[in-house]
C-alpha cells in the first residue's frame, strides 16, 4: 500500500495548491449543471408518460407491480404484520418501510409511489452533480444517471429499485469522507435489499473502513430488531429463496432457453413466488451452477482484498460496481429493474476522472436498451423461449458477463501496482520535524487530497 512522502501528513493547503499550480481552483460549469438540470426534467417526464400510460412502447401495463401488489402488501403491512401467507413477497424486512411510505402522502398510492420514485431520482442525479463540481471530479457520473435510467422505460418508476439506489449511491459517494453516515445508508439499504452493502467491498483499509462497516452492521442490525420485535413474520421470506427454480431473464435461464428451443427440454415456465421461472428438468443443477458461481466470484472478491496494494480514489467505487456485478450475473434472477442498480453504481465511478470502469460503464448501458426490448417489449417471446426473444436475452446476458469480466479484470490490475500517470513529483522541502504520523493516517488523508486535486493534477505517491 503507497503512503504519503516521509516527513509529510500527505495533506495540501489551499495555499500549497495555489502556489503548485500557479492558478485559483476552477469554478463550478454552471453551463453544465444547467444543461444536467434540463435534461433530467425532460426524461422524467418522459418516464412518468410512459409509466401512467399516455406513451406506450409496449401492450404490458408494468405500473399494475404497483397498483396491484405494492398496494396489496401495503394493506396487510399497516396492520403490524409481514404478508406471511404471500410468497410474491420476498424482500428484507426493511422493504416494508419503502412500501408503507407512500401511504404517508395525500394522494392515491400509485401517484405518492410516482412522486417517490422521482424525489429520491432527483436527490440522486443532485448528489452526482455537486460531487462532480468537486476538483479531479467529473459530470460524466450524473450524465450516465440522466441518459440511463430513462433507458428502461416505464419499469424504472415502476418498481422501488430505484430507490434502494439512491440509498446505495448516496452512501457509496460519502464513505470516504463521512464513513458513519455512508456505512448507515448502506446499510438501511442493505435492510431494504441486500445488495448496497456491496459497495463497502472496496473502502481502503484503515479506520474509515472500521467505521463504516460498523455503521452499516449496526444499523442493519438495529432496524432489523426493532422490525422483527414491532411485526410479525419479519424473516419469513427466507423460507421461499431455497424452493425458488431459475428466473426466465437470468444468465442460467440460457441453457434451458436454448434447450427448449431446440425440442430437448420439457419443463414449464410458471410463475412462482413472484416472478415467471423455470422448473422442470436440469433446473436444480442450474441452481447449483448459479450458487456455486456466487461463492467464486465473491471468494475472488476476497481474493482481490487481500491482495490490493494501492488504492486509487477510483478503487472503492470501481469495486462496488464489480462486486455487484458479481451478484448480478451470477443470480437466479435478474429482474428488468437490476439494470438501475449497475447504472447507479456506474454513475458513482464515473464521477472520478481516473477510473477503469468507463468501458465497463458503455457495456452496461448497452445491456440497458437491451433490457427494455426485452421487457416489455418482447417478454412474450421470451417468456416462450421464441427465437427473437432468446437472441434479445441472449446478447443482454453477454453484455452484461463481459461487463463483469472486465470490470474485476481492470479492478485487478488497478491495485496490483503503481501507475506512472498518478505520480506527482513535488519541490523538495525541508523535513518537518514534529511528532511521528502513522501510516496509516497519513494515506487515509493522502487519499482525500487525492480526491481533491485540480484537474489536470496527478496523485501523490511515494
Amino acid at each position: 500500500m503507497e503512503l504519503a512522502p516521509t516527513g509529510r501528513t500527505g495533506s495540501t493547503s489551499s495555499t500549497e495548491r495555489l502556489a503548485l499550480t500557479g492558478s485559483p481552483p476552477p469554478a463550478p460549469a454552471g453551463g453544465a449543471l444547467w444543461a444536467l438540470g434540463a435534461s433530467w426534467v425532460v426524461t422524467r417526464v418522459l418516464i412518468v408518460l410512459m409509466a401512467v400510460g399516455v406513451l406506450r412502447i409496449s401492450g404490458t401495463d408494468v405500473s399494475s407491480d404497483v397498483s396491484v401488489i405494492y398496494h396489496g402488501w401495503y394493506e396487510v403491512l399497516r396492520t403490524g404484520t409481514f404478508p406471511l401467507d404471500d410468497v410474491t413477497w420476498q424482500y428484507p424486512p426493511g422493504a416494508a418501510l419503502v412500501i408503507l411510505l407512500p401511504g404517508v402522502l395525500p394522494w392515491s398510492y400509485l401517484v405518492s409511489f410516482f412522486v417517490l420514485c422521482g424525489v429520491f431520482d432527483a436527490l440522486t442525479v443532485g448528489a452526482l452533480m455537486r460531487v462532480g463540481t468537486r476538483r479531479g471530479r467529473s459530470f460524466t457520473g450524473a450524465w450516465m444517471w440522466v441518459a440511463g435510467v430513462p433507458l428502461l422505460g416505464p419499469t424504472v418508476y415502476c418498481r422501488y429499485d430505484i430507490i434502494v439506489t439512491a440509498l446505495a449511491v448516496g452512501g457509496l459517494l460519502l464513505v470516504l469522507r463521512r464513513p458513519a453516515l455512508g456505512g448507515f445508508l448502506l446499510g438501511l439499504g442493505g435492510l431494504v435489499k441486500v445488495w448496497p452493502v456491496l459497495a463497502l467491498a472496496g473502502t481502503p483499509r484503515g479506520r474509515r473502513t472500521r467505521r463504516a462497516w460498523t455503521a452499516a452492521a449496526a444499523t442493519a442490525a438495529s432496524l432489523g430488531f426493532l422490525l422483527t420485535a414491532g411485526m410479525n413474520g419479519a424473516f419469513e421470506f427466507l423460507k421461499f429463496q431455497k424452493e425458488r427454480g431459475i428466473e426466465v431473464e437470468s444468465l442460467g435461464a440460457l441453457p434451458l432457453h436454448f434447450a427448449k428451443l431446440f425440442g430437448a427440454w420439457d419443463g414449464q415456465v410458471t410463475m412462482n413466488y413472484g416472478s415467471l421461472e423455470m422448473l422442470g428438468p436440469w433446473v436444480p443443477v442450474v441452481s447449483r451452477v448459479c450458487v456455486a458461481g456466487t461463492l467464486l466470484g465473491f471468494g475472488w472478491l476476497l481474493l482481490w482484498r487481500l491482495r490490493a496494494v494501492r488504492w486509487q480514489p477510483s478503487t472503492p467505487y470501481d469495486a462496488a460496481l464489480a462486486a455487484l456485478l458479481v451478484f448480478t450475473v451470477t443470480s437466479r434472477v435478474i429482474s428488468p429493474q437490476y439494470l438501475v442498480w449497475l447504472v447507479g453504481l456506474a454513475a458513482v465511478c464515473l464521477t472520478v476522472r481516473g477510473t477503469r470502469q468507463k468501458p465497463v460503464a458503455v457495456l452496461i448501458l448497452a445491456a440497458t436498451v437491451l433490457t427494455t426490448v426485452e421487457f416489455p417489449i418482447l417478454f412474450g417471446a421470451v417468456q416462450h423461449s421464441e427465437p427473437w426473444g432468446v437472441a434479445v436475452l441472449t446478447a443482454r446476458n453477454l453484455l452484461l458477463l463481459a461487463a463483469t469480466v472486465l470490470s474485476c479484470r481492470r479492478l485487478w490490475r488497478s491495485t496490483r501496482g503503481p501507475d506512472a500517470q498518478a505520480t506527482l513529483v513535488l519541490p523538495p522541502e525541508p523535513p518537518v520535524q514534529g511528532y511521528p504520523v502513522r501510516p496509516g493516517i497519513a494515506y487515509e488523508q493522502a487519499l482525500l487530497d487525492d480526491l481533491d486535486r485540480p484537474v489536470g493534477r496527478p496523485a501523490t505517491t511515494s
